[in-house]
């Protein structure tokens, strides 16, 4: 799942057993839970353990050497530890990733002199010294926990998503496909904000995938692609084999590009360009490459798309984009989330509908408008994101909390959903106070904490989590 490196500490006065107990039951943990180590080994330093000056040296120049491969790194401490050796360790192996420290109970009838740690005082030292050397870390649940529990798992499950939403976060490369559809100046962002956090945005004209298309010949791969359609979703009633065959060989072109150019999440100009030059919807296939692990956000919103990186890797599952867009009646924490909509196929509650879209075929047409998935989102858990650049400020913010998608009736079209979120009336004066737009991505999981743990402590993004 992930690749850590590993330090392990000593202090020299405290029982050698318990380093070498420890560091055999971590290393055994980690393996069965299907994670990678880079640590050092017996033959490198004593017991494998950093604690003097030239054992760190070794260790930092361990995971220097590893540096393209560690994703996180963890610091275990069997005893008190040497805070001086951990912390100059960590600050020369120039290693940028998020950093754990877990720190061994003491046995309460193993408090004498052969058995005792004291890590629950050394972890304090340990984040004392990584404080001033302004070095991020991240905590366990419990202050001190055995390195073979079901606690001490629970957290480094957390931890590996953090390290995967700050790697994430860091390399980002989103396209943005087609341009801003010109009233919609709600999704305008900073390039150069998003470059100095390592997101890259990548740029194209939608005539170049027009052109795309037009050189897509292989009709095998069309065929292919087509069935895959009909496999996806159910294809209204009454729609041309035509249509399907525009949209298959869109889909095509979309991802060709995707993996052309290396992006992992998209922002595309959904309307009205590609109805009106290629004559159907854009939804199908942001759906079909959002269910792929390749999250598609609506009408250029780049931010949307960032956002829906960042749940993804939070959560391992498709996350979708909405509005927050009515009231549900009169009950105040509820509302209506709706979009045309590009939802993934799993998001759905039964199989969607492939249809013409609602609202824009009433003015664009319904010859030029099929392609969009109408449905309901399954009632679950949910967690929301907003991640935005505040220009005005010069910075990258957010917004993020859990709430729950529910099975309440609703009599209405499209891809929609009914949100309970605590204190909702609260949440929609934060976000009308600090300029938020009416966009925002959701994934059917519960990792706000993951989240703000990445997006907070990691990226140094403005963080604001609603808890009701």
């Amino acid at each position: 799942m992930a690749v850590f490196g590993v330090l392990i500490s000593n202090r020299s006065f405290f029982p050698a057993h318990l380093v070498q107990s420890t560091r055999e039951k971590l290393l055994k943990a980690l393996n069965e839970w299907g994670h990678e180590v880079v640590t050092l080994s017996p033959e490198d330093t004593t017991m494998g353990q950093t604690m003097t000056y030239e054992e760190a040296k070794k260790c930092a120049k361990l995971f220097r050497d590893n540096m393209d491969r560690l994703d996180g790194i963890i610091v275990s401490l069997p005893n008190f530890g040497e805070e001086t050796g951990i912390a100059d360790a960590l600050k020369w192996s120039k290693c940028d990733v998020p950093i754990l420290i877990q720190a061994c109970d003491d046995d309460f009838d193993k408090l004498q002199l052969e058995n005792r740690r004291d890590a629950f005082c050394g972890k304090l030292s340990v984040c004392n010294n990584l404080y001033q050397y302004g070095i991020k870390y991240s905590l366990t649940e419990r202050h001190t926990c055995p390195v073979d529990g079901e606690e001490f798992k629970r957290d480094v499950e957390k931890f590996t998503k953090v390290c995967a939403v700050v790697k994430a976060m860091r390399t980002a490369r989103i396209a943005q496909i087609g341009a801003r559809v010109m009233p919609f100046r709600t999704v305008r962002y900073s390039e150069k904000l998003l470059q100095q956090a390592g997101i890259t945005v990548e740029t194209e004209d939608f005539s170049e995938i027009l052109a795309d298309i037009k050189e897509i010949t292989d009709e095998k791969l069309i065929a292919d692609k087509v069935k895959e359609i009909q496999e996806y979703a159910n294809v209204a009633d009454g729609i041309l084999d035509e249509k399907v065959l525009r949209q298959a060989k869109l889909c095509i072109a979309l991802e060709n590009w995707m993996r052309d150019h290396n992006c992992d999440a998209s922002a595309i100009q959904c309307w009205d360009s590609v109805e009106a030059n290629y004559g159907c919807a854009m939804c199908l296939s942001m759906s079909m490459m959002g269910e792929k692990g390749m999250p598609s956000a609506c009408e250029t919103d780049v931010m949307g798309a960032v956002s829906m990186l960042a749940l993804l890797r939070a959560s391992d599952v498709p996350p979708i984009y909405q509005d927050w867009n009515n009231n549900y009646k009169n009950e105040a924490n509820k509302c209506i989330n709706v979009h045309c909509s590009n939802y993934p196929v799993s998001a759905f509650k039964d199989v969607p509908e492939i249809e013409n879209l609602d609202i824009l075929a009433t003015t664009l047409g319904t010859e030029v408008s099929f392609g969009a998935l109408k449905g309901r989102v399954r009632p679950s858990k949910m967690t929301y994101l907003k991640v935005s650049t505040d220009d005005r400020l010069g910075k990258i913010k957010c917004y993020l909390g859990e709430g729950e998608f529910t099975n309440d009736p609703l009599p209405t079209f499209g891809g929609v959903a009914v949100c309970k979120v605590p204190n909702l009336n609260g949440l929609m004066r934060y976000l009308t106070q600090n300029g938020y737009e009416h966009h925002v991505a959701l994934v059917q999981a519960s990792v706000a904490d993951v989240l703000e743990e990445a997006l907070g402590n990691y990226m140094g993004w403005d963080v604001y989590h609603h808890k009701g």
